[in-house]
């Protein structure tokens, strides 16, 4: 059923309204990593304190997704979204103020406590707003913000940096959270309450069989077998990303010698790569379906497809010029997008909307867990070691291996049954 025969068009609306704020929330946290070898050099911290730096960032928000899923589900997205915007946008813009490592570290910790609210709240907002069916493409399409967010910062932070100094370009994203803000809370609504909503539109929303709305004890959801999927699988990937977004302007600086007003052109390649993995890897597992494939034999070929794209990432220090490398970063940033799209859809597909953020919110804490392991681990390495092969090398290999873990947990995704 296309957006006409389903009545409208303003569920497409919502979602670009999380695509605005996933693509401020990646702008937020990308600063700092482009502008790390700038600030290594003016403030002197060691790839440690940079490792820490970031672990602290993870830490809260490991923790923050531990109450913000929860939080989301019991006041609504409305508010809840509202909430954790503000926050961030007053973080990102006290790394203005920051002139030590310990500065940095504090800032980035209530940065990462305020976007912890993010995807959980939008991952909410699809089950809310659109049916089964079409999730995945919609988190498909509202995680590419992640990419674009990733695209503009390179673009943008070196120009206000070279012209205004950096303290500017951690004031400048922010503004753009505070744009949003008031956007988010003139127009939205929950589909039933929606005064733009058409009857048809609000009919096919609704067209999953209907749900009870009592939420679910975290002791019991912690029990169900498939609760444990997501952030198993969370917990082994996301830390890849985390290190392809603060790390890659590091690794082209060191290994080819990228200025930062040169870091622009292949870091926007790479990330433009990630976003058409991240919409195409949404729009597989549909497709498969249309063509006979059961929904769970859909989402878990699109994902084992992306997690062989990913393994050849692990001869990216060993390339001798920068676009090849560039080349190879590309496509496994497009294949942990697509890989990632599908794995958003999981907790709506075995989980009640009642319990999506909460699930989100688990799993995206264990995936945070992963990378301050990770985080912290890297600049240990890098210290030692001055190479990158070791850690590219783990990159490769983390999607072949959440996967396998995912089906054994999940084989046929089979959905909870709803409590009594």
């Amino acid at each position: 059923m296309n957006a006409n025969s389903a009545g409208g068009r303003l569920r497409w609306s919502i979602c670009a309204m999380l695509f605005y704020a996933t693509t401020v929330n990646y702008m937020d946290r990308q600063v700092l990593g482009i502008l790390s070898p700038t600030l290594q050099h003016s403030i002197g911290w060691t790839e440690v304190q940079y490792g820490y730096i970031i672990a602290a960032f993870q830490i809260a928000y490991a923790a923050g997704l531990l109450v913000a899923g929860r939080v989301i589900d019991r006041v609504g997205t409305r508010v809840g979204y509202a909430i954790v915007m503000a926050l961030w946008s007053v973080a990102a813009a006290s790394h203005a103020l920051a002139r030590t490592p310990l500065g940095f570290g504090i800032a980035r910790f209530f940065l990462g406590l305020g976007e912890s609210g993010n995807f959980p709240a939008a991952l909410k907002t699809i089950a809310e707003w659109f049916p089964r069916k079409e999730r995945s493409l919609a988190a498909g399409l509202f995680n590419s913000g992640a990419n674009l967010g990733a695209i503009l910062a390179p673009l943008l932070i070196p120009f206000i940096t070279v012209r205004l100094g950096w303290p500017y370009a951690f004031l400048a994203t922010s503004a753009f959270s505070l744009i949003w803000l008031v956007i988010w809370l003139s127009f939205y609504r929950k589909p039933s309450e929606h005064p733009r909503l058409t009857p048809a539109e609000l009919a096919f929303i609704q067209s999953d069989p209907i749900e009870s709305t009592r939420p679910i004890p975290l002791g019991r959801l912690l029990r169900y077998r498939q609760m444990w999927a997501f952030p198993v699988a969370k917990f082994l990937t996301d830390p890849v990303w985390w290190f392809y977004l603060y790390w890659l302007p590091k690794f082209f600086d060191a290994r080819y010698h990228v200025s930062l007003l040169q870091l622009g052109l292949p870091l926007v390649i790479v990330y433009n790569a990630s976003a058409i993995g991240s919409i195409g890897g949404g729009w597989l597992p549909g497709m498969l379906h249309r063509h006979g494939f059961s929904m769970a034999k859909a989402r878990f070929c699109a994902m084992f497809l992306c997690a062989c794209l990913a393994v050849p990432v692990l001869f990216a220090n060993r390339l001798p010029s920068l676009w090849s490398a560039v080349a190879l970063l590309s496509v496994a940033a497009a294949a942990h997008q697509g890989f990632s799209a599908n794995l958003f859809t999981i907790p709506s597909d075995l989980f009640p909307k009642k319990a999506v953020a909460s699930v989100v919110g688990i799993g995206g804490t264990a995936g945070s867990v992963g990378g301050v392991l990770f985080s912290i681990a890297t600049g240990w390495i890098l210290q030692a070691t001055h190479s990158y092969t070791l850690l590219f090398s783990l990159a490769g290999g983390a999607y072949l291996i959440a996967l396998l873990i995912l089906f054994l947990i999940v084989p046929t995704l089979t959905r909870i049954e709803e409590p009594a």
